[in-house]
């Protein structure tokens, strides 16, 4: 049993030192280069989701204004709702 209990100890440091490493860098302010890619991003996808508004507008299938969106986000966010994802 002794062993046992060393074991845990010894596998749990890494585990919470890898914690607290992740929660460390998290926390890191951003530069001020950082903020101005971020804001053009968020730009970039509200003018996607504005076309994509419109082209909803105009009649066009979901599916053919979601096929537009997600070319026009490529590389913009993470995932095919480029950034965002709303009840249907």
């Amino acid at each position: 049993m002794k062993n046992l209990s060393f074991i845990r100890k010894v596998l749990l440091a890494p585990v919470l030192f890898a914690l607290i490493a992740t929660f460390s860098i998290a926390q890191t302010p951003h530069s001020d280069k950082e903020v101005k890619e971020d804001i053009q991003r968020h730009r970039a996808m509200a003018t996607a989701h504005e076309a994509a508004a419109k082209c909803l507008e105009s009649g066009k299938k979901d599916e053919v204004c979601q096929k537009e969106l997600q070319a026009a986000c490529k590389g913009l966010a993470i995932g095919k709702y480029c950034g965002m994802r709303h009840v249907h």
